[in-house]
């Protein structure tokens, strides 16, 4: 007897009934620039398709990303000047807090997350306080939970540290507390590896950094069990949400932390993976709209509950079938 599975992809309502993995608008979070000014929509030449916003600008996006059904986005800021410990993170009238106000005045139900981390406030690029010639973990600790709290204070549903500093996630969840705010969730950045894949991203964020590397604080590519590690550490500390970033490299780091995780696990598809492809596309090597469905879902199949991506917007168009 023949066992015949190519019964079950006969016809596209068969291959429907029986898909064992499927992808939702609910499923993305749309990241978003902005900087300072007025009416501003700059093109990233490093990634096709992507903008900085001015804050009036960025609203106008966020209408869009909701009337797809995304549900959330995350923001990075570029600020108006940058000094050695990234003070305009925490300012009261810093871009990240005043678009995040402006959103949730027009979109209170869209969920509005915030990155906190000092890399692109800081004049060196490093993403805390640098000390000789290292960044000083405890140091930073406090600087971030002032960041997070003013993210809060604007109303920030979700902050999430990027940094990769131990025992950050406890020390924000401390101050939020302590503020008041203890009602606003923490999506960590708990598994973020010093990767090559950021390239375009600290382009369009303008948070190279100016002397050495990011190895010190972020994870070693070849480590897996560090990873579950982090994990551990970031849901013990009061994480509610944990992140794996990047997506596609990384995706037996995704299943890894998913059967460890009691937390919603999310994975970033990051400027790297989005620019690859933009760029294959354009050269006609690749269906582009067919690999970027082809790679959420593989990030989806691996145990990702949320997908933070810059091709939010596009995919959800394909999945509303309004293109």
């Amino acid at each position: 007897m023949i066992i015949r599975p190519r019964r079950l992809r006969r016809t596209s309502a068969i291959r429907d009934m029986v898909r064992e993995t499927t992808l939702s608008v609910k499923d993305f979070i749309a990241p978003l620039f902005v900087l300072p000014g007025k009416g501003l929509k700059n093109p990233i030449p490093s990634m096709p398709g992507q903008y900085q916003f001015s804050v009036d600008t960025v609203v106008t996006e966020a209408e869009g990303v909701w009337s797809l059904g995304v549900p959330s986005i995350i923001l990075f800021g570029l600020p108006d000047s940058k000094d050695a410990i990234g003070s305009r993170s925490w300012a009261a009238d810093g871009v990240v807090q005043r678009a995040v106000a402006a959103i949730k005045d027009r979109l209170p139900e869209m969920v509005v997350v915030t990155d906190v981390c000092l890399c692109e406030y800081t004049d060196h690029g490093h993403c805390g306080v640098i000390k000789g010639a290292d960044v000083d973990n405890d140091a930073t600790l406090e600087l971030l939970s002032r960041q997070a709290v003013s993210h809060a204070r604007a109303g920030a549903d979700f902050v999430a540290p990027s940094d990769m500093m131990d025992g950050r996630v406890a020390a924000i969840r401390a101050a939020l507390d302590r503020e008041g705010f203890m009602n606003k969730g923490i999506i960590s950045y708990a598994v973020k590896y010093a990767s090559g894949f950021y390239g375009p991203f600290r382009d369009a964020a303008d948070s190279a950094p100016q002397f050495g590397d990011r190895s010190g604080y972020q994870m070693d590519p070849a480590n897996a069990i560090e990873a579950l590690r982090e994990a551990e550490l970031d849901m013990d500390e009061g994480a509610d949400i944990i992140m794996v970033k990047p997506a596609l490299p990384y995706l037996d780091i995704v299943r890894r932390v998913k059967d460890i995780s009691l937390v919603p696990v999310a994975a970033y598809c990051v400027s790297g993976e989005y620019s690859m492809l933009k760029a294959a596309e354009e050269k006609g090597w690749i269906d582009g709209k067919r690999v970027m469905m082809e790679m959420l879902t593989s990030i989806k199949r691996a145990g990702a509950d949320i997908i933070l991506t810059y091709f939010a917007k596009d995919a959800a168009l394909l999945l509303t079938g309004k293109i």
